[in-house]
């Protein structure tokens, strides 16, 4: 298989010294894969034949028989694309079922997922080694975490998600709520009411952001006093309860926001 970005010329398109004629050359189809005509039938300019599945269990099992079905459906053949999986030993040793369904696999330490499938070098390393055009990393583990799409853009392999810059901001408290107000999504009353942003070019200015935030006790005896009271404190990162403070009166906001800032650094 040729890269997609790869010149193919017939063989007759050659000038006096047998070099191919710049002028003449088109793709010859008949030389690519099935994947890659249908990429260049459909204006594409990035083939992906093969995939790197970061993750494990019903998520893996649901993506390879998903595109596996796209694709006896598309191209007559289920293999079209390939899959390689990551796999801790324990999902060796109980042959687990989305191995079996994978091409090939990548067996990776055991333990916290920190050690395997939301560990964002070895993902990228494997990903590298195994000859992917793509990753997809599913839900959980590393799948939110913006650090994987912009490691992938770096070596030239695909995230199969969102790029870094909205995934980073829609996982900000703050910054998601600026996106959501100017799309005219209601939202309750905060310290940002009113502010908006322009978000053509995948970034929300800092200024706008600083502008939302609550830094110190007194910005938070501000914004609550604007707001009206009950209140609540919340830590623009964290999450399973951590780092929020229901305030009903002015007077317990110190001892709030102090409680917040020490559950959530």
């Amino acid at each position: 298989n040729f890269p997609a970005t790869t010149n193919l010329f017939f063989p007759n398109k050659v000038d006096s010294f047998g070099h191919p004629n710049e002028s003449d050359h088109q793709p010859n189809i008949t030389a690519m894969s099935i994947v890659e005509q249908y990429v260049h039938k459909h204006g594409g300019n990035m083939v992906i034949e093969k995939i790197l599945i970061a993750n494990n269990g019903i998520a893996a099992v649901k993506a390879i028989r998903s595109i596996h079905q796209w694709a006896y459906k598309v191209f007559g053949d289920m293999k079209a694309i390939q899959f390689v999986v990551m796999a801790t030993s324990d999902d060796i040793q109980a042959n687990a079922e989305y191995i079996r369904l994978a091409d090939e696999f990548e067996e990776v330490p055991g333990g916290s997922n920190n050690n395997n499938y939301a560990n964002v070098s070895l993902i990228v390393d494997i990903a590298e080694r195994t000859g992917v055009q793509g990753v997809w990393a599913g839900w959980g583990h590393a799948s939110e975490n913006p650090e994987l799409p912009a490691a992938l853009a770096k070596v030239g392999i695909a995230f199969l998600g969102p790029p870094a810059g909205p995934m980073r901001d829609l996982g900000d408290k703050i910054s998601s709520t600026l996106l959501a107000q100017s799309a005219n999504v209601p939202t309750v009353p905060w310290s940002g009411s009113g502010l908006v942003v322009d978000y053509a070019n995948d970034k929300i200015p800092n200024d706008i952001v600083q502008k939302a935030s609550v830094n110190s006790i007194e910005q938070a005896i501000e914004a609550s006093k604007r707001i009206g009271c009950p209140v609540m404190i919340k830590a623009s990162e964290g999450g399973g309860g951590k780092g929020i403070r229901r305030i009903n009166d002015l007077n317990e906001i110190a001892l709030g926001f102090e409680q917040v800032q020490k559950e959530v650094p």
